[in-house]
């Protein structure tokens, strides 16, 4: 079984990994939604289903991705309290 310190330094470095991920996850929603607002500005009017779908799937990959964001924040918050115990 690994030793206390080396156990903190795993976590640590899991949980800098997992803010990066968070970060880019970010990244990501922000492009998105860009994606979003410009496919708003350039169909505006319209009700064509593909546009309303596409609008809707970037819509809803935005909301699945801040989901995944806050599992991450959780993930973190627990592995942080796990290591702040030892």
């Amino acid at each position: 079984m690994s030793g206390i310190e080396e156990i903190r330094a795993g976590i640590s470095l899991a949980n800098e990994q997992g803010r990066e991920a968070i970060a880019a996850i970010q990244q990501a929603v922000t492009k998105l939604e860009e994606a979003q607002g410009t496919l708003a500005r350039i169909t505006e009017g319209t009700t064509q289903d593909e546009v309303v779908a596409a609008s809707g799937g970037l819509a809803e990959a935005i909301q699945s991705l801040g989901g995944a964001q806050g599992t991450v924040n959780v993930s973190l918050e627990a592995t942080e309290g796990y290591a702040s115990r030892l």
